[in-house]
């Protein structure tokens, strides 16, 4: 990994979150696979309608746990390059939450760092979810 070619992208966006935009500043020279996974607001959550998820962050730790699960999954799992981003705020529906990326030289690692990063990251990431529905507003466990 020397070559330059690895490198860990995180960003905490309180707008917008562009998915593609990760994408393109992850490094993939070297890969062979990139492996992706995209969370979305869902528009009806348990058949009520969700208008938005609030997203409450400790803004000062965030950066420095999605870092640090990214160093985990390259030592891990072998891969080359992560990128990952969580939104605070406000999210609509179908507007991105999180989104990771992964690059590795075999698919099989890509896929199963980009499982265990969503996984950790729900579990670690200093985040709270306040669910906002046609029903009222309460405050969710976890990220689910």
């Amino acid at each position: 990994m020397g070559d330059g070619a690895s490198a860990i992208i995180v960003e905490t966006p309180a707008e917008a979150l562009d998915p593609d935009a990760l994408r393109a500043k992850l490094p993939v020279h070297g890969s062979g696979a990139v492996a992706s996974f995209i969370g979305l607001t869902r528009g009806i959550d348990e058949g009520v309608e969700v208008l938005r998820l609030e997203f409450d962050a400790w803004e000062e730790e965030l950066p420095g746990v999605l870092h640090a699960l990214a160093v985990s999954a390259m030592e891990r799992f072998g891969v080359a390059s992560v990128a990952l981003a969580h939104r605070t705020g406000a999210v609509g529906p179908a507007e991105p939450i999180v989104a990771i990326h992964v690059a590795s030289a075999h698919r099989g690692p890509a896929f199963d760092a980009c499982r265990w990063l969503i996984d950790e990251l729900k579990r670690q990431a200093p985040l709270w979810k306040r669910e906002v529905t046609a029903d009222g507003a309460r405050w969710r466990a976890g990220l689910g």
